[in-house]
């Protein structure tokens, strides 16, 4: 059996790995925040006896784009885009805080700040941001959250938590779109962190690029497939000689 079909094999999954990874980026091209993912591959020449030519294609360590995404002006009060690298902190299902750059932001009927999916957004110590019944929310610059009443003045409620990753302790997407610190610790307030009121970061999905990108995975795969039939076609032709000479 020619062990072209293992080359082969790590060829087409590393080009359909790569295909679901720009189906998704596609997909949320216009959710609020997204980051594109990328997929990484790397040649590792195959070890021991044989063609020194062959290589397999072994899937290295992806990240995502930092690019940041366009701003889109809405003029809502609860609309919030983290300026810069800083994100908003949440926290996630499991309970654990998470970081987002989705800051379309909502009040829930117990009055507790919530994003757009649900998910509650955390203050600046880190607990979540309660908001008095029928008060008119505004945002600051800085993060902090103002509410006034009816025939009151506006009063300061809390500040969101707006965390900046560094190069030692980097942020990495979670299985829940949300990310997380590479080691698991809470990212701390940058008091230095700013945001833009009144809008909202769209995704750094490039439509096109993301298309084009999917029509050469696609065809990497065919490429591909037809080696393994190559191979199949080599292994029929070598049977039937050895039956000949039988």
């Amino acid at each position: 059996m020619d062990r072209i079909i293992y080359t082969s094999m790590t060829g087409a999954n590393a080009a359909a790995q790569r295909q679901a990874v720009l189906a998704n980026n596609l997909a949320n091209a216009s959710t609020q925040g997204f980051r594109a993912e990328m997929s990484t591959f790397r040649s590792v020449p195959l070890q021991g006896d044989g063609s020194k030519t062959r290589v397999f294609a072994l899937e290295a360590t992806s990240g995502h784009l930092q690019t940041p995404g366009p701003v889109q002006r809405t003029g809502r009060a609860l609309d919030a885009m983290a300026m810069g690298n800083a994100w908003f902190g949440v926290q996630g299902l499991d309970g654990l805080e998470a970081y987002t750059r989705a800051g379309g932001f909502e009040v829930s009927s117990a009055g507790t700040l919530l994003t757009s999916t649900g998910l509650t957004v955390l203050s600046d110590a880190g607990a979540p941001i309660d908001v008095p019944p029928g008060a008119e929310v505004s945002l600051g610059a800085d993060g902090t959250i103002s509410a006034k009443t009816a025939g009151q003045p506006a009063t300061t409620i809390g500040r969101l938590k707006l965390a900046t990753p560094t190069a030692d302790n980097p942020l990495k997407r979670g299985d829940d779109g949300l990310f997380r610190t590479t080691s698991g610790d809470p990212l701390p307030n940058d008091p230095t962190a700013r945001m833009l009121a009144g809008a909202i970061e769209g995704s750094n999905v490039n439509a096109v690029e993301s298309m084009v990108g999917m029509i050469a995975a696609a065809r990497q795969f065919e490429q591909q497939m037809k080696l393994l039939q190559t191979a199949e076609t080599n292994d029929k032709s070598a049977s039937q000689l050895l039956s000949l000479n039988g």
